[in-house]
């Protein structure tokens, strides 16, 4: 059986344009084939989870049927009542298979749960998206095979972007024009080939090529060194361009499916404060716990008046935030340490800001300025992906 992994060689992309053709010929004289798209985008899964995939895909089929009928349940449910605890446990019980896929390697000395499959937290934020805003009134009606198809839909089911189910919906229901169509098609080419840069040239020198000769100094060298700087650079290279990349051949491919879903990085690397960075990287996840987690938590707080300080209340805000975020790529301690420095680092540069706000006419602001704030957010940045890859943890905490 043949198993593809989404954009990890150029067989998927043959195989990927030879699907995607009748979809955009489709397009192009203003039609939407849906039943083909959802031919394709299950082809694709199969593809996906089939061979030595084949547990996963297992559990990927559980998970859909659980969460489906969580959602339903919910949004039926919501038509005539909206008491706060049905909603918490529904929210609860969305996200409670990935918290086991989570927390398992912790007890099982490192294996993976058998519920676990690619894509799972994905899905979750889109899921625990559509409860919450099944919530707010903002969903007036859920349709079976739109929902099935929002979840599951194949360019960004392994790497994101996270879509919003509205913002999805409104794109499936509509056909593009033949001028607006042409316009995103070009888009989508140029953003797979922008993906083939990041990924395959970019991501694979700094990945395949530096990352292993500076990691091996760093090792050799032990402790602080010359070499864990150039690790600390090599690695945060190497994550943004393999991430990137992945994420230009999702929204590339959505493009051409015409699909327009949001772009998930807007060069990070300029930011000018840490605050800015979250805001150009990994955008869809930022919003998503910012809209989702960090809105909702200090909206609750100002509601029951538990803390009536406006900057105590950010701040508790950010901790929570990033302490989550911490948690969700891993509860080992480089990743809820990596929460909590950027946490602290956002807190911090809303002291910056506020200070510079009231001295605004004795504080310069010009080229140089700017620059170095650029300098200094790039570098902190730097060393926090430093801590999050868990490098420190090899050089300093095991035998090697």
């Amino acid at each position: 059986m043949i198993n593809m992994q989404p954009y990890e060689n150029p067989e998927y992309f043959l195989w990927l344009s030879l699907a995607l053709l009748p979809i955009i010929i489709g397009l192009l004289k203003g039609k939407r084939w849906r039943i083909y798209e959802t031919i394709v985008s299950f082809a694709f899964l199969f593809l996906i989870f089939d061979a030595n995939k084949f547990v996963q895909g297992l559990a990927l089929i559980g998970y859909v049927a659980f969460e489906m009928c969580l959602m339903f349940a919910y949004f039926k449910y919501r038509q005539k009542r909206n008491d706060t605890w049905v909603f918490v446990i529904a929210v609860l019980l969305a996200i409670f298979p990935l918290v086991i896929v989570k927390i398992t390697p912790v007890f099982e000395h490192g294996a993976a749960s058998i519920i676990g499959f690619l894509g799972i937290s994905y899905l979750t934020f889109k899921i625990v998206g559509i409860i919450m805003e099944t919530r707010d009134g903002m969903i007036k009606s859920l349709d079976f095979l739109k929902v099935l198809h929002f979840i599951l839909f194949f360019p960004t089911i392994s790497s994101g972007p996270i879509d919003r189910y509205r913002r999805f919906i409104k794109d499936y229901d509509t056909v593009p024009s033949v001028e607006k169509y042409v316009n995103m098609l070009g888009k989508s080419v140029h953003y797979i080939f922008l993906g083939f840069l990041y990924k395959f040239i970019l991501a694979y020198y700094f990945g395949s090529v530096l990352l292993p000769q500076v990691s091996a100094l760093a090792l050799a060298h032990g402790g602080i060194s010359w070499y864990l700087v150039e690790y600390m650079y090599v690695y945060s290279m190497d994550l943004f361009f393999d991430f990137a990349g992945y994420s230009l051949f999702a929204v590339g491919t959505s493009y051409a499916m015409g699909i327009e879903t949001p772009m998930n990085f807007n060069l990070p690397f300029i930011s000018k404060n840490i605050k800015d960075f979250w805001n150009r990287w990994h955008m869809t996840l930022s919003f998503w716990f910012r809209d989702y987690i960090y809105m909702r938590l200090v909206f609750f707080l100002m509601k029951k008046k538990l803390v009536k300080n406006k900057v105590n209340l950010a701040n508790l805000g950010y901790l929570t935030l990033f302490l989550i975020m911490g948690f969700w790529h891993g509860v080992t301690w480089y990743y809820i340490v990596y929460g909590l420095f950027h946490a602290c680092a956002i807190i911090i540069c809303d002291v910056w800001l506020r200070f510079k706000k009231k001295h605004r006419d004795k504080i310069p602001s010009n080229r140089f300025t700017k620059i170095f704030a650029i300098f200094l957010t790039f570098n902190l940045v730097c060393f926090s992906f430093l801590i999050f890859s868990g490098f420190l943890n090899t050089l300093f905490f095991m035998k090697h």
